[in-house]
């Protein structure tokens, strides 16, 4: 009598194939945050509170360009409000992923035909999705309380597309967190933990020059302070560094390098975390 062996299917190879086969993890994964909305609404929720607090709280407090005029502040706020959004976005990404883990769908990926990076990379553009659409309600709600552009939709766009690409890059740290941890409320904890020191010791709130000297260049070699210098740059908003450091010289440039170079280091090491966890 012959023995019968079974054995996994054959992943597809070639680029093509891993990105069908991100694209359609990725609609999976935006099927499934709609049939919860809850999620999108909280996730649209608290920017907006950021958005009225820091606004009506802080403004007029603080000093930009030389004036406590409440809606100068308002302006100078926006860019690192926006990056703070997308990059917060991350937490949830990270939890997202823990969940799958923790539910077993890793072993029912392991089953199937496909690229191996596929899961996490159709995870990370789902959650892009969801990012844009609370960026464009946050761009709306900034409108409203008085944020204003000036250097025309071209540059507008090109601000966002800066900031949309953090908030992806970051999301892949997310991800590393997510298979790093056993439960969803770890990967929770853990992708907040290290985003407030990198959001707050930025530039995104108040000037940089403003900080102690030795915590000065921290605020302006951080990724995240690149992007919102370059966003206000290109929005024309009030507040910008005139600080001599390389990223506050050239921040656009700055923002895409440093962008480029977190996708490539932690999309590596998640997609090596996730190849592990499924072996």
């Amino acid at each position: 009598m012959t023995a019968i062996t079974t054995q996994a299917p054959a992943a597809r190879g070639g680029l093509a194939g891993s990105v069908r086969d991100s694209l359609v993890v990725a609609r999976r994964n935006l099927i499934r945050m709609t049939r919860i909305p809850e999620v999108i609404l909280f996730g649209l929720f608290q920017p907006i509170m950021f958005v009225v607090l820091f606004s009506y709280v802080f403004g007029g407090s603080l000093t930009v360009g030389g004036t406590t005029d409440p809606s100068v502040y308002r302006n100078f706020l926006m860019a690192g409000i926006f990056a703070q959004t997308v990059t917060f976005a991350t937490a949830g990404a990270g939890a997202g992923i823990a969940d799958d883990m923790h539910k077993g769908l890793v072993d029912r990926f392991r089953s199937l035909p496909m690229a191996r990076g596929a899961v996490l990379t159709g995870r990370t553009l789902a959650d892009l999705v969801q990012t844009t659409l609370t960026v464009v309600v946050l761009a709306v709600v900034a409108v409203l309380v008085g944020w204003r552009i000036h250097e025309g939709v071209g540059k507008m766009f090109g601000a966002f597309g800066l900031l949309l690409l953090l908030g992806y890059a970051f999301s892949w740290i997310g991800a590393l967190i997510g298979l790093s941890v056993r439960t969803p409320e770890a990967a929770t904890s853990g992708g907040l933990i290290w985003l407030f020191p990198v959001t707050f010791i930025s530039n995104a709130f108040v000037d940089s020059s403003r900080m102690p000297g030795w915590l000065q260049p921290v605020a302006e070699w951080n990724p995240f302070s690149a992007t919102v210098q370059a966003s206000r740059q290109l929005f024309g908003n009030p507040g910008v560094s005139t600080s001599t450091a390389w990223p506050m010289q050239h921040p656009v440039w700055a923002s895409l390098i440093w962008s480029a170079l977190i996708i490539l280091v932690f999309r590596t090491l998640a997609v090596r975390a996730y190849r592990s966890a499924a072996s």
